[in-house]
């Protein structure tokens, strides 16, 4: 089908992970959320750089390994998430950490 790329000038569009871990791992159920501008039937959805679903939601649970981005026209295309299918991860949190902040880490099997 047809999947036009966003000429929106700002980037605003975000793409939430929940459990909200970087790296995030299939095993751990993972949501992506695309948060923007403009109502979820717009919504379009990369996998791996591809056009890869066009889709009236913006949440699904993530079934397979890859890099994903989305869409929305009004906001622009969100930042990468990879979500792995590694055997062993080290995770952090996924918002934006500053020098000093105390921080968890999970080491994960």
């Amino acid at each position: 089908g047809w999947c036009p790329l966003s000429t929106a000038g700002a980037q605003t569009t975000q793409l939430l992970v929940e459990p909200p871990w970087t790296l995030a791992v299939l095993w751990d159920r993972v949501t992506l959320t695309c948060q923007g501008s403009g109502t979820a039937s717009v919504t379009i959805w990369y996998k791996d750089g591809q056009c890869w679903w066009q889709e009236r939601c913006d949440q699904f649970i993530v079934s397979e390994s890859g890099t994903y981005k989305c869409d929305r026209p009004s906001t622009g295309l969100s930042p990468p998430v990879s979500v792995l299918n590694d055997r062993l991860v080290l995770q952090v949190p996924a918002w934006a950490l500053l020098e000093g902040d105390k921080v968890t880490l999970h080491c994960r099997v």
